[in-house]
């Protein structure tokens, strides 16, 4: 077993290839191993989200996807939580909705859980969306399962609208503005 604070040292996280075949992965959800096994690559020629794998001796640790995205009034249960949001945003600048990145699927294999891989890449795509700026982008957003939900909010997600127990995900979002 690899040391916590070593495991990133030997690490790379690399966009995939187009055509790359991804032969295994056990994140302990057979949804989203399948997504990396079989859908990723037809999500990137489909040009819906692109996918990117930290791996570890050609060995995948994890991997996410990201597309674009928004954030409007529209999604918010209440207006009062999309003026709270719109607060923090200078009054000439607000508008109806706002580019944000959506992180479509996100998942660490089993046996490197609890090792700080999570939080290791959400600081990574965060930093890249401030450092690169390919394009202009507030905020980042994902439906985090509900048994994830703690995850994202200990690394400053927070909930779009209440918790609904009868929903698998929950909306989340982070603003990139804390960064900078």
């Amino acid at each position: 077993m690899v040391e916590r604070g070593k495991l990133f040292d030997l690490c790379q996280v690399r966009k995939l290839k187009e055509g790359e075949v991804i032969k295994s992965f056990n994140c302990g959800d057979k949804e989203l191993n399948d997504f990396l096994i079989n859908k990723a690559d037809k999500y990137k020629k489909s040009l819906l989200s692109v996918s990117y794998v930290l791996e570890k001796e050609n060995c995948p640790i994890a991997y996410f996807s990201l597309s674009n995205d928004s954030l409007s009034h529209e999604r918010f249960d209440k207006q009062s939580s999309f003026n709270r949001l719109n607060r923090n945003i200078d009054n000439d600048k607000r508008m109806r909705q706002y580019p944000a990145v959506k992180i479509g699927r996100f998942a660490v294999a089993e046996i490197y859980k609890q090792m700080g891989v999570g939080q290791y890449l959400l600081s990574l795509i965060k930093s890249s969306m401030i450092v690169d700026q390919k394009s202009g982008c507030r905020f980042i957003t994902v439906d985090a399962y509900n048994d994830a939900i703690a995850f994202y909010q200990k690394n400053g997600f927070v909930m779009l609208n209440e918790f609904q127990k009868e929903r698998r995900a929950q909306p989340m979002f982070f603003d990139l503005a804390q960064l900078t």
